[in-house]
């Protein structure tokens, strides 16, 4: 049995305390309903050649974006669901140190509820329903018919043929 280590082809990151975590901030705050767009801005003291957003409980990061000219970073959560409930956290990459990161930040955390119908909307629901399927019988009636007149029109060129002595198609 032969024993392998297993490495990486670049090497992780290593936390470095002696830079500052990074700020962060949630917007809208911590409790939204599903399908919002979520934005989660990360910032420092210009220390970072990148961000790095973490969500608690994930091993590899969500997202990595190159700061602006003031240090700070925007990261948006499209279309939230359920899914994206947690505990999120920023760290950044400093310039010219790219084997090294700072410590995590401060922590925000999401909570994306369900969100409920409108009012109404069971009613306007069962209106479609009834729409369509009106829809759907007045198609199928109308496709009978089409069908009936086909029919009804071959056999009257049926008898008027036997009637003028041919032998009928």
């Amino acid at each position: 049995v032969l024993n392998r280590t297993v490495t990486h082809c670049c090497p992780l990151p290593h936390a470095d305390r002696s830079f500052p975590p990074p700020h962060i901030s949630l917007h809208p705050e911590e409790r939204v309903g599903t399908g919002t767009n979520v934005t989660i801005c990360c910032w420092n003291k210009d220390y970072g050649a990148a961000f790095v957003l973490h969500k608690d409980g994930r091993s590899a990061p969500i997202q990595r974006l190159v700061p602006d000219d003031v240090g700070a970073v925007s990261f948006t959560l499209f279309g939230v669901t359920p899914a994206d409930s947690g505990t999120y956290r920023c760290s950044y990459r400093p310039r010219n140190y790219s084997f090294l990161s700072s410590p995590l930040g401060d922590i925000v955390t999401l909570e994306v509820t369900p969100t409920a119908a409108p009012p109404g909307a069971e009613l306007v629901s069962r209106g479609n329903l009834v729409v369509a399927v009106v829809r759907g019988c007045a198609a199928a009636l109308i496709f009978g018919l089409g069908i009936f007149s086909v029919i009804d029109a071959r056999s009257l060129w049926i008898r008027r043929d036997k009637s003028l002595g041919g032998e009928g198609i």
